[in-house]
């Protein structure tokens, strides 16, 4: 599955700076050319408040990955890396999982990855992760707020989903973050 084939109106992106970790999404939802939803919650904390989760793609097949996931983080306890590989490896063999289409981008205190369907577990180099629509411009203007900002982690990720707001328009203002 490539990012191409998401439904548009979805914008997830995950920042790890100075120290802390925020995941921040848009609440668009678009159906083709009609927005369907201004205020949808595609962000969540699994592990007791220790793990952050979102979303791009599906809604009822990134509620079911969501569900996978958070029972794989629970049997790790808590090791994202181990958790985040193990259900790449399900997602990819099952016969039902492998149909799903969505993204989902995970993080901790210490690590952040993108999983996909095609079995990918990607770890990015400088710590910020963004799918989706307007996921290039978010990764961008994060990117560019790392580099010549002294922002933390959660502001940081709700300005870059402003500026990928103020691009795409598949991407609202309507932002949630939640950090750790």
């Amino acid at each position: 599955m490539d990012q191409s084939s998401i439904l548009h109106g979805t914008t997830i992106l995950a920042v790890r700076h100075h120290g802390r970790s925020a995941i921040a999404g848009d609440g668009q939802v678009t159906l083709g050319r009609t927005v369907m939803k201004h205020g949808a919650r595609k962000i969540r904390r699994l592990h007791n408040g220790q793990v952050l989760a979102g979303f791009a793609g599906s809604t009822a097949d990134a509620l079911a990955l969501f569900a996978k996931f958070e029972a794989k983080i629970e049997e790790y306890r808590g090791n994202l890396e181990r958790a985040a590989v193990e259900l790449s490896k399900e997602w990819r063999t099952d016969r039902v999982l492998r149909r799903l289409e969505a993204f989902l981008v995970v993080a901790d205190r210490e690590s952040a990855f993108l999983l996909s369907g095609a079995g990918d577990v990607i770890a990015p180099d400088d710590g910020i992760v963004a799918v989706g629509s307007g996921g290039p411009y978010a990764l961008a203007a994060a990117r560019a707020l790392a580099r010549f900002t002294e922002m933390d982690a959660p502001t940081l990720a709700v300005e870059a989903l402003r500026i990928a707001a103020s691009i795409c328009v598949y991407t609202n203002d309507s932002i949630v973050v939640e950090s750790l």
